[in-house]
C-alpha cells in the first residue's frame, strides 16, 4: 500500500481524491473541515489548523464533535444537544453562533459556524466553515457571502418559509434570515388583496434583539405609473435596484417618494437594494435591504441574491394568501350551512363548529336542531365522509331531506334514518355518512323522553348535574351509504332534570395512532368534571381540554341540558 507523501500539507488525506478536497478547501476565505456521515474529519484547511492550534494529523479520522466540540467552560457537549452533530447527521443545512471548539493548547475559543451537507458521488458527507465570534461584532453586517453560503442561505429560506401558511410567520422568518446576515434594515411593503399598499415591516437590529419600527409602518401611498425611482418601479415590477438617500433628494414626483425620503431619514439607511416581490400572477410588493454607516455599500453584485430571495419569498406569500383565502371561504361556506337553534321551554341549548386546523378543507360535520308539529324537538348530529366541497355538498343535502321528511312523517327515529339512507343512494357524488337522530319528546309527569336512532356515529354522552357521564351505545346501527338496506333500531331513556346531553363528531375524540376509547374516555371525564358549569362555558372548556392536540378534523357539537326541576310541566 502506498503510503501518505511526506510532503504533503498536514490538513490533506491520502491520495484518493481528497488532493482536490484539501486545495479546495486551502482556496475559501473560512476556517473549514469535511467530515463523513458519521461525523469523522476526513480533511481540513491551513486556516482550520491556524484557528485551532492543530495540524491536521491530530484531527484527520478523529469525530469532530469528540475532539472540538465543548461549552463555554471547555466542558464536553451532550452529543444529543449538539447543533452541529444534529445537521450532519440529518444531512442538513444549518449555521449559528457562539460554539465553542477546543485549541490544541486546552483552551476554548467561540466560533460562528454553518455546515452544509456535500456528495462526491461515492459518499455522502458534511462540510463546516467556521471563523472566530470575536470577529463579527453583535448585529453587524457579515462580509459578503461566499457561494457556498449563498447557496445554505436560499435552501434554508426556502425551508423556513414553505413550511407555513401564515403571511405574517412567513415575513416573521424571512426577516430573521435576512437580518443581520445581508443588512442592517429589512422594508417590506405588500399589497393588501383590495389592493391598498402597506407599510408591513421596516425591521432593524437593536443589539441582539429585532426591532420593528411602529411608527414606520402602515398604509402607503398609492404607487404612480408614471415615477421611476426605484420603489415605485419595483412595486410595478420592474427589476431591483440600488437606492442611497441622495435617490430621494430633491423635489419628489410623488407622495410614495416623499414616504421613503423620510425612511431613510429616520433610520439612517445609507445604502439600499429594492426589489419586486412576484407571486405567480401578479406583483405582491416590494422587499428593500438597508445597510447604515459603517456597513459595506450594496452593489450590483448584490443583485442577483436579492432577486432570487424575493422569487422565493413571492412564491412563499402566494400560497400563504391562497390557503388563507379558501380558508375563508370554506368557513363561511361550513357556518352557512350551519342552522340556528331553537328555543324550547325547559330546555338549553348550543352549538358549535370549530374547523380542522388545516381548514382549507371544507367539512362534511354538522348539527341540527328544530321543533316538530307533535311539538317535540328533533336533534341531529352528523358526518359526511370527506373534507371537500363535495362532502359539503352532501351534507346540505342530507341535512335539507332528513329536516324535509322528518317534519312531514311522524314517525320514530329508526324509520326517519331508513328513508335518508335509501334517499342518500340517489345524491350525486354520494358518499358515506354516520349520523344520531334523536327525538325529545315531553312526557307529562314523566319529564323530557329522548329517543334515538344511531347510523355509525359516535355514541351520545349524558352527563348528570352531579357529574356521573354514561355514553348512550343502545340504537346503534352502520352508517350511511353502504347499500345494506336493513332495519334500524331504536333506543330510548327518560333525561334525568339538570342532566346534560352531549351529541358530537369524531374530531373530538380521535387522535392519530391512538386508541378511540382513550377519546372517549377523556371527553367523559372531562364532562363530568365540568358539569356544574353554565351550558356556554361547560362546551367551551369541554372543547379545549377533550380535543386531541393532534385533531386534524373539524368538530360539531350540539349541547343540550334539562332545566332543574322539569320533571312535569305546570
Amino acid at each position: 500500500m502506498q503510503g501518505k507523501d511526506p510532503s504533503e500539507p498536514a490538513g490533506h488525506a491520502p491520495a484518493d481524491g481528497s488532493g482536490l478536497q484539501s486545495a479546495w478547501l486551502d482556496s475559501l476565505a473560512a476556517a473549514a473541515y469535511l467530515a463523513d456521515e458519521h461525523g469523522v474529519i476526513t480533511a481540513v484547511n491551513a486556516k482550520a489548523e491556524q484557528l485551532l492550534d492543530r495540524s491536521g494529523a491530530e484531527l484527520l479520522g478523529r469525530d469532530a464533535h469528540v475532539i472540538l466540540h465543548r461549552n463555554a467552560l471547555g466542558q464536553p457537549e451532550p452529543r444529543s444537544e449538539c447543533p452541529i452533530r444534529q445537521a450532519t447527521l440529518a444531512s442538513r443545512t444549518a449555521q449559528g453562533g457562539e460554539l465553542w471548539f477546543e485549541r490544541g493548547d486546552g483552551s476554548v475559543t467561540p466560533v460562528a459556524w454553518l455546515v452544509t451537507g456535500c456528495d462526491d458521488g461515492s459518499r455522502r458527507g458534511m462540510l463546516a466553515l467556521f471563523h472566530p465570534l470575536e470577529d463579527t461584532e453583535p448585529g453587524s453586517v457579515q462580509e459578503p457571502l461566499s457561494e457556498l453560503e449563498r447557496l445554505a442561505l436560499l435552501a434554508e429560506l426556502t425551508t423556513q418559509l414553505t413550511s407555513t401558511m401564515d403571511v405574517e410567520e412567513v415575513l416573521n422568518r424571512l426577516v430573521r434570515l435576512l437580518v443581520p446576515r445581508l443588512a442592517d434594515w429589512v422594508v417590506v411593503d405588500l399589497f393588501a388583496e383590495t389592493g391598498e399598499l402597506r407599510r408591513r415591516a421596516v425591521v432593524h437590529v437593536d443589539g441582539s434583539d429585532l426591532k420593528n419600527r411602529e411608527d414606520l409602518i402602515g398604509p402607503m401611498p398609492a404607487v404612480p405609473q408614471e415615477s421611476q425611482l426605484p420603489l415605485s418601479r419595483a412595486l410595478r415590477g420592474a427589476a431591483s435596484a440600488l437606492a442611497d438617500p441622495g435617490t430621494y433628494l430633491g423635489e419628489q414626483d410623488s407622495e410614495i417618494a416623499v414616504e421613503q425620503r423620510r425612511l431613510f431619514a429616520v433610520t439612517g439607511i445609507q445604502s439600499a437594494i429594492i426589489s419586486p416581490v412576484r407571486g405567480l400572477r401578479d406583483v405582491l410588493g416590494a422587499l428593500a435591504l438597508g445597510r447604515s454607516e459603517g456597513s459595506p455599500p450594496f452593489t450590483i453584485v448584490d443583485l442577483p441574491l436579492l432577486e432570487e430571495i424575493t422569487r422565493r419569498a413571492g412564491l412563499a406569500l402566494d400560497n400563504a394568501r391562497l390557503y388563507q383565502r379558501q380558508r375563508r371561504v370554506s368557513e363561511t361556506m361550513q357556518r352557512h350551512l350551519l342552522p340556528g337553534l331553537p328555543r324550547v321551554p325547559e330546555l338549553r341549548m348550543t352549538a358549535r363548529y370549530m374547523p380542522a386546523p388545516d381548514a382549507s378543507q371544507v367539512g362534511g360535520d354538522w348539527y341540527d336542531a328544530f321543533v316538530l308539529p307533535d311539538g317535540a324537538t328533533a336533534l341531529v348530529i352528523g358526518d359526511v365522509v370527506g373534507h371537500d366541497l363535495d362532502a359539503a355538498a352532501d351534507m346540505a343535502q342530507l341535512r335539507s331531506m332528513l329536516r324535509a321528511h322528518a317534519f312531514s312523517q311522524q314517525k320514530p327515529p329508526s324509520k326517519i334514518v331508513e328513508w335518508l339512507d335509501q334517499a342518500a343512494m340517489y345524491l350525486s357524488g354520494s358518499d358515506m355518512a354516520t349520523l344520531v337522530l334523536a327525538r325529545l319528546t315531553h312526557v307529562a309527569s314523566l319529564g323530557w323522553e329522548l329517543t334515538w336512532s344511531n347510523a355509525g356515529h359516535p355514541p351520545p354522552l349524558l352527563i348528570t348535574r352531579e357529574g356521573e357521564t354514561r355514553y348512550l351505545t343502545d340504537g346503534h346501527s352502520i352508517l350511511l351509504g353502504t347499500g345494506l338496506l336493513e332495519p334500524r333500531p331504536d333506543a330510548s331513556l327518560f333525561l334525568p332534570p339538570g342532566a346534560t346531553l352531549l351529541l358530537y363528531t369524531d374530531g373530538l375524540i380521535e387522535e392519530p395512532g391512538a386508541s378511540l376509547d382513550d377519546g372517549l374516555d377523556r371527553l367523559s371525564r372531562q364532562a363530568g368534571i365540568l358539569a356544574h358549569h353554565p351550558l356556554d362555558t361547560f362546551t367551551d372548556e369541554l372543547i379545549a381540554r377533550a380535543r386531541p392536540e393532534a385533531n386534524e378534523d373539524d368538530i360539531a357539537l350540539l349541547a343540550l341540558r334539562i332545566a332543574d326541576g322539569a320533571s312535569t310541566r305546570t
